[in-house]
């Protein structure tokens, strides 16, 4: 693929997990200057804010799913601070979007650290997640809790 093609990409899989969090009642805002957080999510009866990092993957198909990898920064990973990140992993599939993979950044980083998750590469950390219609794996690692897991992003009706 070309970088050109990546950059559609992720931009892509950027706004269909923008459209998810809007569609659950949470606004959604992308900050002017891209220092690490890709969307800012709000519930606007509060002010409650959590930070979002979105990964998208194009997929290789497999016998039983499809697989592919998402590449972060280990720095970000490890830099958690009051408000935590939320790493989304997406792939495009042929003609649509896989379920996202939402994982807090301190149980991400905890598999990292202590499970022997990831790759690592000076300050990458490269995941190879494969899934299919009952599992996403990483590694040894079960990333299948975290498919659809929008547990911190209840629902709210307008």
């Amino acid at each position: 693929m070309t970088k050109k093609y990546n950059q559609y990409l992720g931009k892509a899989g950027h706004l269909a997990v923008m459209a998810e969090f809007l569609i659950r009642g949470w606004n959604v805002a992308i900050p002017e200057v891209d220092i690490g957080d890709d969307i800012f999510v709000v519930k606007d009866e509060n002010g409650e804010l959590r930070r979002v990092q979105v990964k998208t993957s194009s997929t290789v198909i497999r016998q039983n799913g499809f697989s592919g990898q998402f590449n972060l920064s280990y720095g970000q990973l490890s830099d958690i601070r009051e408000v935590i990140i939320y790493y989304v992993f997406i792939f495009r599939l042929i003609d649509q979007w896989s379920a996202p993979i939402v994982i807090p950044q301190n149980i991400l980083f905890d598999m990292v650290e202590n499970q022997n998750v990831g790759a690592r590469n000076g300050d990458r950390v490269i995941f190879y997640v494969s899934m299919n219609k009952r599992l996403a794996r990483c590694k040894t690692a079960d990333f299948t809790p975290f498919v659809n897991n929008f547990a911190d992003f209840d629902i709210i009706p307008h």
